[in-house]
Formats: structure tokens, sequence, C-alpha cells
């Protein structure tokens, strides 16, 4: 059985916003939606390196702060025209606390 690792509250996070946590291996941005939904996915857009966790959260999207791109927080593939996608990472949450699971951050560690 995994052991899953806390990541904090998801009221730390407003809906519609999104926090950057610092691993080892790299960033992860965590976000809320409007609708209370949380996903993980890579700090860094592929296009030009912009930090996904300060973008415009829509539905189940985020939209780069540098140059629009858009992502889908389930997959992270690139809407529209856009080509190309960031990795995703499985969360949960539960009791109000936000988890992820160690071996996602040792397969970040091995990349």
């Amino acid at each position: 059985m995994t052991e899953w690792i806390e990541l904090g509250s998801v009221t730390a996070i407003p809906p519609r916003g999104a926090r950057c946590v610092n691993t080892p291996s790299g960033k992860i941005a965590v976000f809320r939606t409007a609708e209370d939904q949380v996903y993980a996915i890579e700090n860094r857009c592929p296009h030009k390196g912009g930090p996904l966790s300060e973008g415009i959260v829509h539905g189940a999207s985020v939209t780069c702060p540098l140059h629009n791109w858009v992502f889908d927080l389930a997959t992270g593939e690139a809407q529209g025209a856009d080509e190309g996608h960031v990795q995703t990472y499985p969360v949960k949450v539960d009791g109000g606390v936000i988890y992820i699971a160690p071996d996602v951050l040792m397969q970040m560690a091995a990349e």
C-alpha cells in the first residue's frame, strides 16, 4: 500500500488558483478549480518555460502567463492550435487535505 505525502489543506489554494510545490526534483503546480477539483502538473510550460502556477485557471484548464498556451489540467495536453503537453501527477483530497503519492516524486527524481 502506498503512503501518500501531505501537501496541505485544499483551502490554502483559492478557487481557480494554484500553488507551487518545491520538491528535490523540481516544481509541481497544484491547482484548485472553481468546482473544487484538484490537479497537479509540472510547473513549466514546454513552449517558453512559463510558470504555470501563475497562469489563469478556467474550467479544468490553465493558461500560461507568458504566451497564452492553454493546458488541460487532467491530461496535460495543450489545447487549440498549440502542440505539446506537460506531465500530470496523481493527487487526492481526503478530509480537506491534498496528498500526492511518494512514487510520483521518485519518478521525477529518475527523469
